[in-house]
């Protein structure tokens, strides 16, 4: 049924309205675009409030696709009802008004209302992917001269709004966020489907777009400055700041998307303020005495606070660090200056599964893993496949010493720890006791765990007494006691590694 401003059309007999097939195909393949911009960027800008986890990204996709599903259905029912050509101005100059709005709404949103970020946020994607999904079936509706073409017409503006979602997925994650603050991504956005708004009702019904939206746009730009937003550099995979720290003035802390990842003393490497870092340290001075130089790789770089101390302590040290984000090397090294590559370390921007993989076998006498994508080790560093990697690099007396985060049962960490056992046969867990349950790894409270494992025995009595002498408070686990606490925990293979259900759905924001 046509609207009852859209007279009937012979069949056959073309019908224009402004919108030929070039501004048609344009239409459909940049709004399709923008909403994967939208789905990528909201990512983001949530990722500093609900951690950059599997269930946020499921969050997001679902509000993205319910929102397409309903934008096309609302937007075909309701060009079917009204002229399209009243539909096409305001769908995008609505929702060019609404995303230039979305950082300002959730920065504050998370600030200042947390309780309602979900709904907050849930809106935020929900209203301008509806409006931009709309535009497909107006367009539709406008292009359809006959019974004859129907196919035809659906089938290929079908086929360019994949197209153009496509491209906008590969444009956001490949360029856009690579050089651009997500801020000015989304207030960007907004003014291109503002000008797009005013250019396709001028064509379609000879007006010049809406002042009011325009207003609405420049709102929520200068908005999105004042709001609070708590990044001194968005990178490609996190919100990064650097916070002093006000108790020691060489002191820094790395926080990323609001946890604190590194800490890092500028003029004393040997000064460890996290406890699991104090940890690691005990466990590789206790399994290497002395002040030989290693050689170490390292899954997970931050602000490098570990092979800084092992190039302090062991001087003719060498590490090799593998960092996907290539914003944190850059902070780490305006931060630390160029004595980094000088102290024997080399970074290299890169996941660490990959960098693996280059390194010869027996190569290494240290393997440290420290990798975190919010408090969730990257699943792929967790499977049985990269733990025969790992010990394939190192040499016969070579460690493996990681660190783990989980809360609650611990059933992560219990199914990595009975991973690692199943990969070496000297296996060995520390942590920080919780003063309840049976048994001394019953006992072990969640947050930072310690895992140790290697192909040799180690002085796992020397490595207690170095965790006393660094205050840590921590414990031991190993043999039959670590072997009943992990139970039956279920083994993580590159086939099955569901690592984000595994952890404790309650995150504390107070970080690492």
């Amino acid at each position: 049924m046509t609207g009852p401003s859209s007279p009937p059309v012979a069949e056959g007999t073309p019908r224009h309205h402004g919108l030929g097939p070039g501004a048609a195909v344009v239409l459909v393949f940049c709004s399709s675009a923008a909403v994967l911009v939208v789905e990528i960027v909201a990512l983001r800008l949530l990722a500093p409030y609900l951690g950059l986890t599997l269930e946020t990204s499921t969050l997001v996709i679902g509000i993205a696709l319910t929102a397409i599903a309903l934008g096309s259905w609302l937007g075909g029912r309701i060009a079917d009802q009204v002229d399209p050509r009243r539909l096409l101005g305001p769908s995008l100059g609505m929702s060019g008004a609404v995303v230039a709005l979305i950082p300002a709404v959730l920065r504050t949103a998370a600030e200042w209302a947390p309780a309602v970020l979900l709904l907050v946020a849930s809106l935020t994607i929900l209203v301008p992917a509806a409006l931009l999904s709309a535009v497909t079936p107006i367009v539709t509706k406008l292009r359809l001269t006959s019974l004859a073409e129907t196919g035809t017409v659906v089938g290929r503006l079908s086929g360019v709004g994949t197209a153009g979602a496509i491209a906008g997925t590969v444009l956001t994650g490949f360029v856009l966020v690579s050089r651009f603050p997500v801020s000015a991504i989304l207030i960007g956005l907004g003014i291109l489907l503002v000008a797009g708004s005013a250019l396709v009702s001028w064509r379609t019904r000879g007006r010049r777009g809406t002042p009011a939206l325009a207003l609405v746009l420049v709102a929520g730009g200068l908005g999105s400055t004042v709001a609070p937003g708590g990044c001194d550099t968005e990178t490609r995979y996190h919100c990064a700041r650097i916070v002093a720290d006000p108790d020691r003035g060489s002191g820094r802390t790395l926080v990323l998307d609001g946890l604190r990842h590194s800490y890092v003393d500028i003029d004393d490497p040997t000064f460890l303020k996290f406890a699991y870092v104090r940890a690691m340290a005990s466990v590789v001075d206790a399994a290497f005495p002395g002040d030989r130089p290693l050689a170490a790789y390292h899954l997970g770089g931050g602000g490098l606070t570990f092979p800084r101390y092992l190039a302090a302590t062991r001087p003719g040290s060498h590490s090799l660090v593998s960092e996907i984000d290539s914003g944190v090397v850059g902070i780490t090294r305006d931060l630390l200056g160029p004595g980094v590559e000088a102290a024997g370390i080399e970074v290299r921007v890169e996941d660490g599964r990959l960098g693996l993989r280059r390194l010869d076998a027996g190569s290494r006498d240290l393997v440290v893993g420290d990798a975190f994508g919010g408090v969730s080790v990257p699943w792929h560093l967790t499977t049985a496949e990269a733990l025969s990697d790992i010990r394939r690099v190192l040499d016969e007396d070579g460690l493996y010493v990681a660190n783990l985060i989980d809360h609650g049962g611990l059933a992560f960490a219990r199914a990595e720890v009975a991973t690692i056992g199943e990969t070496f046969p000297h296996v060995a867990l520390a942590g920080r006791p919780s003063g309840t349950g049976s048994g001394p790894a019953a006992a072990l409270a969640g947050g930072n765990l310690v895992v140790l494992a290697s192909d040799r025995p180690v002085d796992l009595e020397a490595a207690q007494e170095a965790l006393d002498a660094r205050q840590t408070g921590w414990q031991i686990v190993a043999g039959d006691d670590l072997t009943a606490w992990t139970g039956d925990a279920r083994l993580l293979t590159d086939d099955h590694a569901p690592v984000d259900q595994l952890l404790q759905p309650y995150r504390p924001r107070s970080g690492r």
